[in-house]
């Protein structure tokens, strides 16, 4: 039986250490003995895009953010759906992550933090949405493990009700925001319906129909 090996390992600003583990062609991150994501498991991640593509406007050259990087399925799910004039912004906290990107994970990213559409930014993504004024057609968010953070506490401004209408307020008109969760959160849920957005839960499953089931908000902004 194969074992996983540890790869490296990076400090989480404000605490807190992330690690990426190996076990034959599979990759994991993990933070404490909780697994944030694995190689082998990408469905609801790419469903994060997919599904927001269908409701979003701007076409095929649309402006996005995405809330963290990860294992990068959410970012190529995207590029294959949006068109060559299309901005991809991908905040990321962690410096390793990108790292790991380029170096042990580059098979999985396949290219895609060379796109000319992709703009990476070390930096958070809570800052980038307070600073957007209108401007996005979708903001994708798979930040810690959805409104139930385990990472940092600050994440917590991403979900509260702050924060749920400073999304709002980055948005265009027609504009989706969609999280990521790991499980249901009917307070979440109504949180973003008190804020204005027009409200659709969506339960999808971690692997081609298959696997665990988490949670994706899609959030409308009217227009």
């Amino acid at each position: 039986m194969l074992t996983r090996t540890l790869i490296d390992s990076a400090d989480i600003p404000g605490g807190g250490s992330l690690r990426l583990m190996q076990r034959g062609q599979e990759y994991s991150i993990m933070l404490g003995s909780n697994e944030l994501m694995n190689s082998r498991v990408k469905g609801s991640e790419e469903a994060l895009a997919t599904l927001a593509a269908d409701r979003m406007p701007g076409g095929k050259s649309p402006r996005i953010l995405i809330g963290g990087l990860g294992m990068g399925f959410t970012l190529r799910a995207a590029l294959n759906i949006v068109g060559p004039g299309a901005v991809i912004v991908v905040a990321e906290v962690v410096p390793a992550v990108i790292e790991w990107a380029r170096g042990p994970l580059a098979e999985l990213f396949a290219g895609s933090l060379d796109d000319p559409r992709v703009d990476v930014r070390l930096t958070d993504v809570g800052s980038l949405i307070a600073q957007a004024g209108g401007q996005y057609d979708a903001i994708l968010l798979d930040v810690d493990n959805g409104p139930d953070g385990l990472t940092l506490n600050s994440n917590d401004r991403l979900y509260n009700r702050s924060g749920v209408r400073t999304a709002l307020a980055a948005l265009q008109p027609g504009g989706v925001l969609a999280v990521w969760s790991v499980a249901p959160h009917p307070i979440f849920a109504q949180r973003l319906e008190n804020a204005g957005f027009e409200v659709d839960e969506q339960v999808v499953r971690t692997n081609a129909g298959r696997g665990a089931r988490h949670i994706i908000w899609l959030a409308k902004k009217p227009g």
